[in-house]
Order: C-alpha cells, then sequence, then structure tokens
C-alpha cells in the first residue's frame, strides 16, 4: 500500500482517486445483451447462459425438488448461523416501519404520508467463486417486511446446472419462491423486461460484477429503479496508538479480497503504527486463500497519515467510504462526525464482516462516493411514499384565497378556478345556513 503523509487539501481528489475502469466497450456489449433479452426472451437468457457460463439449460425456473436438495445439502451449524443472522436483519429493519401521522397543517386541511410497498422487486444474488447467500438475507428480508407482493430472485447456476446450495436454502428459509438460474447481464434483462418464465419488476436490488452493475445503471435510464448506483467494494480502517495491528490488517483485507478492482484505505494520525499494520498485512495475506486477487487490490490501495482527526475527518468524509471502520479509543466521538458514510463500525471489536453477515444492518451499500447522495439498502428502499390530503369547508375556506393569489401569478387559472368554484359553493352554503 502506498504510503501518503500529510497530503495537502488540493491533492486529497488525487489521493482518494478509485480505480478507473473502461467502460466503453463493455457498455455496448451489455447494451446488445439487454435489447436481445427484450425481444427474444428466454430463448435469448439461455443462449447467453450456455455462452457466458458454459452450461446448457432446459429449464430456468428453480423446482421445489431442488430446494429440497439443497437444504439437506447444509449441515445444521450453518443453519443456526443464518437463523441468527436472519433474526437480528428482522429486528433491525422492523423497527423502520414508520406509522401514519395525520397532521392538521391548517384548520380544516389534514395531510399525511402512507408507505406502500414495491408491487414486484428483483433481487440478484452473485454465484460463482463467491455465492453471496448473506445478500439474500439482505435483501429478501426486508423485501418481506414491507410486503412487496411479488419477489424475483435470479443467481447463475453451476457448472452442474445447480444454484448453489447455500443461496436456495436461504432464499426458501426467508421466504423468496420465484427463484431463477439466470446470472450476468441476462438476468437483469429479463427481470428488467420479462421473458416468457422470468416475471417483469419495477426495481431491481443486489450487487454483481461490472455487466451486472452496467446492466443495472442501463435498464435504470430505461425507466426500471435500481437500488442504487454500485461499483467496487471498498473500506477505510481509522486507527491509533490503541488499535491491534492484527485487526486493522484483517478488516482491510476483508475488502481487499472482494476483488481485483476493490480498494482499501488505512487513515491514521500515528505514522509509529503504520510498520506494524504493514507487517501484519504481509503475513495475513501469505495464508489468504483469496491472495492472488487481495494482492491486486492492495496496490488501489493506501495509507493516508493526517496531522489530527479533525483533517482525518475531513478526508473521511470527502471520500465517502461505502464502510468505515473506527477502531479508536475514541471511536463515539468520531462516529459522530461521519457525515459521508454507507455504513460505520465503531470500536476495536467490530469488524465491518459483522455488518456483512450477522449484526442486522444491511450490507447493501453505496459506492464509489455514492454515499454522499445515497443510504444504504433499508425497508424503505421497498417502498414508495404516498402523500394524502383531505381539505373540509372550513379548510378551503383558511387556504383558498392563497392558492388563487398564487395561482393566477404563475399565469394557472385553471388552478385558480379549481378553488374558486369551490370557494364559491362553500360561501354559498354558509350564507344559506345563517340567513336561510
Amino acid at each position: 500500500m502506498e504510503i501518503v503523509k500529510y497530503p495537502e487539501r488540493n491533492k486529497w481528489k488525487e489521493v482518494l482517486k478509485r480505480p478507473e475502469i473502461d467502460h466503453s466497450l463493455l457498455e455496448k456489449t451489455v447494451l446488445d445483451i439487454l435489447n436481445d433479452v427484450k425481444n427474444n426472451g428466454d430463448k435469448a437468457v439461455l443462449q447467453y447462459t450456455s455462452k457466458f457460463d458454459k452450461i446448457d439449460l432446459s429449464d430456468l425456473q428453480v423446482k421445489q425438488a431442488e430446494i429440497v436438495e439443497a437444504n439437506n445439502a447444509i449441515d445444521d451449524s450453518l443453519k443456526k448461523s443464518i437463523a441468527l443472522a436472519k433474526g437480528n436483519i428482522e429486528k433491525f429493519h422492523s423497527i423502520q416501519k414508520v406509522s401514519e401521522k395525520v397532521i392538521e397543517t391548517t384548520p380544516g386541511v389534514k395531510c399525511w404520508q402512507k408507505s406502500i410497498p414495491i408491487e414486484k422487486v428483483g433481487l440478484y444474488i452473485p454465484g460463482g467463486t463467491a455465492p453471496l447467500f448473506s445478500t439474500v438475507l439482505m435483501l429478501g428480508i426486508p423485501a418481506i417486511l414491507a410486503g412487496c407482493k411479488e419477489i424475483v430472485l435470479c443467481s447463475p447456476a453451476g457448472k452442474d446446472g445447480k444454484i448453489h446450495s447455500s443461496i436456495l436454502y436461504t432464499a426458501n428459509y426467508v421466504g423468496v419462491k420465484k427463484i431463477f438460474k439466470v446470472g450476468g447481464a441476462q438476468a437483469i434483462g429479463a427481470m428488467a423486461f420479462g421473458t416468457e418464465t422470468i416475471p417483469q419488476v419495477f426495481k431491481i436490488f443486489g450487487p454483481g460484477n461490472q455487466f451486472v452493475t452496467a446492466a443495472k445503471q442501463m435498464v435504470n435510464r430505461m425507466g426500471v429503479a435500481i437500488d442504487m448506483p454500485a461499483g467496487p467494494s471498498e473500506v477505510a480502517v481509522i486507527a491509533d496508538q490503541t488499535s491491534d495491528p492484527s485487526y486493522v490488517a484483517s478488516d482491510l483485507l476483508a475488502q481487499a479480497e472482494h476483488g481485483i478492482d476493490s480498494q482499501v484505505i488505512l487513515l491514521t494520525t500515528d505514522e509509529q503504527i503504520v510498520p506494524a499494520i504493514q507487517g501484519e498485512l504481509e503475513k495475513q495475506l501469505a495464508n489468504l486463500p483469496r491472495k492472488a486477487i487481495a494482492s491486486v487490490a492492495l496496490n488501489n490501495s493506501r495509507v493516508i497519515i493526517a496531522h489530527n482527526n479533525d483533517e482525518l475527518m475531513e478526508i473521511v468524509n470527502e471520500y465517502a467510504p461505502e464502510h468505515l471502520i473506527i477502531s479508536t479509543f475514541d471511536a463515539d466521538i468520531l462516529g459522530e462526525k461521519v457525515i459521508n458514510a454507507g455504513s460505520v463500525f465503531l470500536g476495536h471489536l467490530t469488524p465491518e464482516s459483522a455488518g456483512d453477515y450477522a449484526s442486522g444492518t444491511n450490507h447493501t451499500l453505496p459506492t464509489n462516493g455514492y454515499a454522499k447522495i445515497y443510504s444504504g439498502v433499508n425497508l424503505d428502499s421497498f417502498v414508495k411514499k404516498v402523500t394524502y390530503q383531505k381539505i373540509s369547508d372550513y379548510g378551503i375556506f383558511n387556504i383558498g384565497p392563497a392558492i388563487e393569489k398564487m395561482a393566477m401569478l404563475e399565469e394557472l387559472y385553471g388552478h385558480k378556478n379549481s378553488v374558486s368554484l369551490r370557494l364559491k359553493q362553500v360561501l354559498n352554503k354558509y350564507y344559506n345556513d345563517k340567513f336561510g
């Protein structure tokens, strides 16, 4: 990892630069796939599955027998772990439900907001070398808690033509029933446009490789909602003299092993602890099964040494990391200064992996600096907010003249007339009631 000491403010943008990927050729490929799936449905999906995944499927939908087989393949200890995680995730997301509150903004004018589930949602779950069954928990649980009527899950099959047992077991366990053996850009296209087998959805969630990411962004421009713009995984770790170098190194490697385009940043005001952390990085990296991937990611990464904590937190908020670990003696104090981050982990005993799996928070988070404007996935991600208002005769009397005045100034006389007619009727009723 490159060490950057006391960077000047005008250099921060360069120091915090993320790995760049040329997407020009990728986007053309993805667009062709999306158009093919849109026009040819299942046929195109099966062809791309054969081409990219090297498997020939006769049927895209997972059968009940495959779910039973997956259930038998999962050992009891893993089932208990999944159950613990499910319970915590349900608890955390359940408290995000908001009750309807009616406010009388003016006497006779009542307004309120109602959360209504998005009817049809699609969940993309990566497979391959790292089948992310934990993402099934993170997306499936809030979708079900929100009350989404139709939940469609797509995940690529392995060489045996089956989705990984852990993904199938978890999907069935949380209550997702419509599961399809398709990955990549073709899966995003299938959920966005619908095919003969795969239902069309209104919003698509989930992480994926660069093809999946590009496909999600493209269908978003075509009118299908997505959870958030996504990019390679990243973490920023703040350390001080009280930090355990082995903990810090393990946190950096936990993100570096995600992919070669991942990025990890170590920030500190104490230059003396850096060598110990670097030593732990080398030691732990040597025994990491995904060493080759993590090694490349570390080349995209750096150590930043700041003058003081105020400057350090300014740098953090400028970077806006997906994950922020504050492993310092004053973690709670520094945590209060966070403005831009996807998820924050406070204290020496709070690894980012806790949020990835079982603490209860969601691990689907904004990357690439989008934490400045986006939240991570939560219960609200699966609902839309509909506002209501109800006005009585007293209410229209109170706000009607103001509406008329404002509409006339904007020269929208149809708007004015819709109020004037009602005012006239209300006033006539008032006089009739009062004077007969």
